[in-house]
Order: C-alpha cells, then structure tokens, then sequence
C-alpha cells in the first residue's frame, strides 16, 4: 500500500511534514530528557511529562496521520511539531530559570493578590 502525502496543511506558512513520527517523536524524547533534569516535585516537571508521555504513546500506537491527529486531538500533525518545537525551547529555558527555587528575597505583600487593584463602580 502506498504511503499517502497531503499535499498541503491548509496553513500559511506550515509546510507538510514529510516524517511527522520520526519527528515527533525525536522531539518528545528531547523534551523529556530535558525535563528529567528538574526535580521531580515541580509542577512544570510534572505536568509536561505527563502531557508528552501521553502524545508519544500516540505517536507509537497510531502510525496513521489522521488516526495520530484524531487520538491527540491538538491539530495537524504539523502544529503538533510546532507545538513540541516550542515546548522543547520552553523545557530548555526553564532549567535556566529554575522556577522550583525558593525566589532569592521575599515577595511584595499583595504581590499574588488579584485582582491586582480595586475597581471602584461608576458613579451613575
């Protein structure tokens, strides 16, 4: 059976993935590697590879384009790409940031609080 290529995304810009598993999931696989250099008890940690994981597991059980699309539910296969480019330069730039530390003077009192100012109802 042949191996059936769109011919277009529909999208301005987004050019046709000729591999999208293989790219998939060599960006899944960075982006975990990326992220099991943080603790395990941060939030961000926790969440993108648990989010990854399971679009990887996708990525594996469904070797269809539309089948993969559908089971992922996030767009074509080609957003996913860009969604996971995107992810993985985030993954990278949070091991810089270190978001999880304690932050290195206390924060402003109100500082959390929202919202952050009091709207007065107009006088009518």
């Amino acid at each position: 059976m042949a191996k059936i290529i769109k011919a277009s995304t529909g999208l301005t810009g987004l050019a046709v993935s000729t591999n999208p598993h293989h790219t998939l999931s060599a960006l899944y696989g960075k982006i975990l590697r990326a992220v099991s250099k943080m603790p395990q008890e941060a939030n961000y940690r926790k969440y993108t590879e648990q989010l990854v994981k399971q679009r990887a597991d996708a990525v594996a059980k469904n070797k269809d384009i539309s089948a993969l699309e559908k089971a992922v539910g996030c767009g074509q296969v080609e957003e996913l790409i860009v969604q996971a480019e995107n992810e993985l330069v985030l993954a990278r730039k949070m091991l810089g940031w270190k978001p999880w530390e304690k932050l290195a003077q206390a924060a402003p009192a109100k500082q959390w609080d929202w919202p952050p100012a009091q709207i007065m109802e107009p006088k009518v």
